[in-house]
């Protein structure tokens, strides 16, 4: 595998073994004392522990903190900011998946800040409020094929106290080198694999179908659900495909960098549910992403009939492009119905409606939506039923 350097949207180095190539990273970025941020579940791993004795052998003084959950919290963030400082760290290398890359930036960003995180909420000019001048530098390296944080401007953390996740912007979360190594993504099991796969191929598809002229995100949109189209599948079925894993890596960082254009409701129901019941982030989107299409057809079908042209569809239909999406979901074994991952005494859909309506993502969506269409396609998404 030819590995490759890019230069956006930031600086990446691809290919494989490319993690042998963190040590540079590290100096280009003058990190002489990093802290690698990482979840509890992968802290002891062979990858996070051969990364951490390879930057020990190049003099680098490395700590580790991995207080970091599955959905990850404030008090994840704080608590890293803490160790940070305790050890005069000067950088970030934020590994792993979604919550390890989230917490790692949110770290970064928040060690030279005297405000609370939650006054840097996506939501209007708060970002402006930050002291851009103390951000520690990021690497990021991500290990799973879904979130595409490494090539992100925000992290989603949830707020304990109030339940909700919020959306954390600044302009200077984008980490300064990303690192894409296939290698690391082998050891992840084939349902992981389908669940982040189908979180890169939400957010490509939702900044596709986002109102708003962005030709850019939009051509790169297409491409990322082109290499998913081909690689998912490989990538579940055969864990260890090398070329599978690099175009699933690649296809996640191109939906993180077009969904600058904006999401949309599968994102807006799926945040609630994550913070509220724990389900995974990129199996609630695909749970979602069937019933937010059919009832955004009115606004979407003429692009949908495009993504059906670029993937090479046999069927150049709305309902072609649905049938795809649903053989997908069924292929990968993903649940049809909200139902069978969570139980009616557990779904509070007024809350969840009312917190799915206030979410960021929302404003992106094709359709302008109500308090009442986020209470019916949670009804349509636990029953099973399409609009």
């Amino acid at each position: 595998m030819q590995n490759y350097n890019w230069n956006y949207p930031t600086t990446m180095w691809v290919g494989e073994n490319r993690i042998k190539d963190l040590g540079s990273a590290c100096k280009k970025l003058n990190i002489n004392k990093p802290l690698l941020v990482t979840d509890n579940g992968l802290a002891k791993s062979k990858i996070i522990l051969d990364a951490v004795s390879l930057l020990k052998n190049e003099n680098i003084a490395v700590e580790v903190f991995s207080n970091v959950v599955g959905n990850p919290t404030g008090t994840n963030v704080v608590e890293g900011v803490e160790f940070f400082k305790k050890n005069k760290c000067n950088g970030v290398i934020a590994f792993g998946g979604g919550s390890g890359l989230d917490v790692g930036k949110a770290i970064a960003f928040m060690s030279g800040q005297t405000l609370s995180i939650w006054d840097f909420e996506d939501i209007g000019d708060n970002w402006s409020k930050a002291n851009s001048d103390t951000i520690a530098p990021i690497i990021a390296v991500p290990t799973t094929a879904g979130t595409g944080s490494e090539t992100g401007r925000a992290s989603v953390i949830l707020n304990e106290d109030i339940g909700e996740k919020k959306i954390i912007f600044h302009p200077k979360f984008l980490p300064s080198i990303v690192i894409l190594d296939p290698i690391l993504t082998l050891d992840l099991p084939a349902n992981i694999t389908a669940a982040t796969g189908m979180d890169a191929l939400a957010h490509n598809l939702e900044a596709y179908c986002a109102p708003g002229f962005h030709p850019m995100a939009d051509g790169i949109a297409l491409e990322g659900m082109r290499l998913i189209n081909k690689w998912l599948i490989r990538a579940v079925k055969n864990g260890n495909d090398l070329e599978a894993r690099m175009n699933m890596l690649t296809a996640a960082s191109m939906g993180s960098t077009a969904f600058q254009k904006g999401l949309g409701a599968i994102h807006s129901l799926s945040h609630p549910i994550n913070a509220l019941n724990n389900i995974h982030h990129g199996l609630s989107n695909a749970i979602f992403m069937p019933y937010v299409l059919s009832f955004n057809k009115g606004e979407i079908e003429q692009k949908i009939i495009k993504i059906c042209d670029y993937l090479e569809l046999k069927d150049k239909s709305f309902n072609g492009f649905m049938d795809w999406v649903l053989n997908l979901r069924k292929e990968l074994k993903i649940p049809h119905k909200l139902s069978e991952v969570i139980q009616e005494k557990d779904f509070d859909i007024e809350r969840l409606s009312k917190m799915a309506l206030e979410d960021p993502s929302t404003g992106g969506n094709p359709k302008k939506l109500t308090i009442d269409d986020m209470r019916l396609m949670y009804k349509h998404s636990m029953q099973g039923i399409l609009f």
